[in-house]
């Protein structure tokens, strides 16, 4: 008989991108294999529902003001009573923040628990922290806190893992994540498509992420900006959500740069083959610690330029590239990718080393659990 494995998040909302798809990846993975999930998030009401990826409980939680609709669980006493009436076998937490405390309440009970690390505090400390010295020291605390606080700090790539490593943290494992062999694929390529976005001869360009500051958008206008001045004809498509949009639109229409915008894109069809039609895509954020949307990119056959500051270029490879901060970096990257003739083979091939049972096969281990079923193998491509 499987066991019961209770996740909770803050800060996952109906559009928000990677943590939401992983959570929902790794839920569905451990009911295949036979155990039982269930999350816990915040919502706009209280509610409760049985999905793929187990039971998907929502406890009322305000808005986290100027964070573009996300939204916390800040009572604790309320959360706390949720878990004991739960009574879960494993926690998995899913914010060293605001849900640490969590480690402590398993602790006192006996239930084995695990921080999965899905940001990195050094990296934000680096975009935002006014005294850069100072906040390492309190990025390093807040870490050793959360290591202390749970049996198993997991972080997805080397790049994430290295600011635990640096405080000497043990109980300390790298599990990557995965992504979607079915859902994306080359073969999502539709030139019907194509032409709703770009014009014949056109280099299609796609941005996809929310549209906040750590994630670095304006990179990729720079890069548009770039490409056209040097002659390429670039267009762009923009597709997320988030606090910087209207000032991004307001940007690239005074520019005259031909981008679109489209908000988060909430049918997966139509990502799906956008990022295969797509000639590159770009993911410009310096904080990512895996990068969810590029490796669902590189799934479609499109190669990726990254930010050479995060963690992406450890999981794209040889796939795609990575460049500086500068939209010029960004522009000289998307024009050696395009000169590639291999480049959408590499990128699916690079793609299938992520299957998302194995990263479930990991998670599980971090949970110290096997699991209790087969589970389901993608097809590869041929």
């Amino acid at each position: 008989m499987g066991v019961r494995i209770v996740r909770v998040a803050n800060f996952v909302t109906e559009t928000s991108g990677g943590l939401r798809t992983a959570l929902r990846e790794l839920g569905t993975g451990y009911q295949a294999a036979g155990h039982e999930a269930v999350l816990v998030v915040p919502g706009e009401r209280d509610s409760e529902e049985e999905t793929e990826q187990g039971r998907v409980i929502r406890l009322a939680g305000p808005r986290v003001p100027g964070l573009g609709g996300y939204r916390a669980l800040v009572d604790r006493r309320r959360v706390a009573k949720v878990l004991s009436w739960l009574a879960p076998d494993r926690l998995e937490v899913s914010d060293r923040t605001t849900l640490r405390w969590i480690g402590s309440w398993a602790r006192r009970r006996d239930i084995r628990s695990m921080m999965v690390s899905h940001e990195s505090l050094d990296g934000l400390v680096r975009l935002f922290g006014p005294w850069q010295r100072f906040g390492e020291r309190a990025a390093d605390l807040l870490n050793a806190r959360t290591a202390a606080a749970h049996d198993i700090v997991v972080c997805t790539t080397g790049w994430a893992a290295a600011e635990f490593r640096r405080i000497g943290v043990e109980n300390l494992l790298r599990v990557p994540l995965g992504v979607d062999l079915e859902g994306f694929g080359p073969d999502r390529y539709d030139a019907e498509a194509r032409r709703k976005w770009a014009a014949d001869g056109d280099v299609l360009l796609v941005h996809c992420g929310r549209l906040s500051a750590e994630k670095k958008p304006r990179r990729s206008l720079a890069a548009l900006a770039a490409l056209r001045a040097e002659g390429v004809p670039a267009v762009l498509v923009v597709a997320g959500n988030g606090p910087l949009r209207q000032s991004l639109q307001e940007e690239a229409a005074a520019r005259g740069l031909p981008a679109r915008f489209t908000g988060y894109l909430r049918d997966r069809e139509e990502l799906a083959t956008l990022l295969a039609t797509a000639d590159v895509v770009l993911a410009p954020g310096p904080v990512e610690t895996f990068g969810l949307a590029a490796l669902e990119a590189l799934a479609s056959g499109t190669p990726v330029v990254v930010s050479a500051e995060s963690a992406l270029p450890e999981v794209i490879g040889d796939a795609g590239l990575a460049a500086g901060g500068t939209g010029q970096e960004f522009a000289a990257a998307a024009r050696e990718l395009l000169e590639r003739t291999d480049r959408r083979r590499a990128a699916r091939a690079r793609a299938e080393t992520f299957p998302w049972p194995k990263a479930v096969e990991g998670f599980l281990a971090a949970h110290d659990l096997a699991p209790m079923s087969a589970l389901p193998q993608p097809r590869r491509s041929a």
